[in-house]
């Protein structure tokens, strides 16, 4: 058997995402340990830190060294956060699994333990997030937000050492990390709904490679598989990007899927939402079906401010 090369970025969530990938493959699979190997990535998204992603050229930052591998046959599989994925992939690649998912809700992380709404007037909120940022300034319109970026335990480091005030991050992946105490507070889906995938783990393969196929095929959530299809769905119909603020989170039960999205100027004064279900097996198209209308409600100037 060959070993199987996974890539990912290089940072100690990402890995542990990896070794998430790889255990799932050695117990449901049968793939022994010893035959898997993971390979870390430094992407631009990774070294360039001092700029937002937007003005850098958005969300592929973390995926497109990766995908290189993929592409040469370097790399069998590569292993992303949901979130990070842009919505159209290179032809020759497709999402091969998609390990359960975990808590999608953010969480504010306050220096010495303040709540986002116990932050005084000027404060300031860091986050690299559009999403973020304009959910914050929605909530509290007279904190100052300004751009955080980095792996984790960056981000808390610059919080500790007093950059900001205040920073926000995933449940999952401080969960994944174990230092989830961190959060002084989790925070509502009603008031910080997910960035779209948020939460999922997926993996990345080449389209003609019937082995990672065969072996994914007994890896993978469905649930998750098609809750992540409402939402890049969603996005796909938006032209999401890293440049306007989105929002999407859809759940699975009883044979449906149930969707719920949101736009918003990156000033957060004006935020348009939508929601709907539908039948699972139509996922994807229910996410684009109500990105479609959303888009056409809010008129193509709402993309532009």
């Amino acid at each position: 058997m060959n070993t199987i090369r996974i890539g990912t970025r290089g940072s100690p969530l990402a890995l542990a995402q990896a070794d998430m990938v790889a255990q799932a493959l050695t117990a449901n699979a049968g793939i022994p340990a010893d035959r898997i190997e993971i390979v870390p990535i430094k992407t631009t998204g990774d070294r360039v830190l001092d700029r937002p992603l937007a003005e850098l050229g958005g969300k592929g930052l973390f995926t497109k060294e990766i995908e290189a591998g993929l592409l040469d046959g370097t790399l069998d599989c590569a292993v992303h956060s949901g979130k990070d994925l842009e919505t159209l992939l290179p032809a020759p690649l497709t999402l091969g699994a998609f390990l359960p998912r975990a808590d999608v809700r953010d969480v504010f992380i306050g220096r010495g333990g303040v709540r986002l709404a116990d932050l005084p007037p000027g404060a300031t909120v860091g986050t690299a997030s559009l999403r973020r940022q304009a959910l914050v300034r929605r909530e509290r319109p007279d904190l100052k937000v300004d751009i955080l970026r980095g792996n984790v335990q960056t981000r808390l480091a610059k919080l500790e050492a007093g950059v900001c005030d205040g920073t926000l991050l995933a449940l999952a992946g401080l969960v994944r990390l174990g230092k989830e105490d961190v959060a002084t507070e989790i925070l509502d889906t009603t008031r910080f709904p997910p960035a779209c995938a948020q939460g999922a783990i997926v993996v990345e393969i080449r389209r003609d490679d019937d082995r990672m196929i065969e072996a994914l095929a007994k890896v993978t959530d469905h649930d998750t598989e098609h809750a992540v299809a409402a939402e890049r769905g969603f996005l796909a119909a938006l032209d999401g990007s890293c440049r306007t603020p989105i929002a999407g989170h859809a759940t699975i039960a009883d044979g449906r899927v149930r969707f719920s999205g949101l736009v918003a100027t990156p000033d957060g004064t004006r935020i348009e939402e939508i929601s709907g279900e539908g039948p699972v097996a139509e996922a994807a198209e229910l996410g684009y079906d109500l990105g479609k209308r959303l888009r056409t409600r809010v008129g193509p100037y709402f993309f532009e401010s």
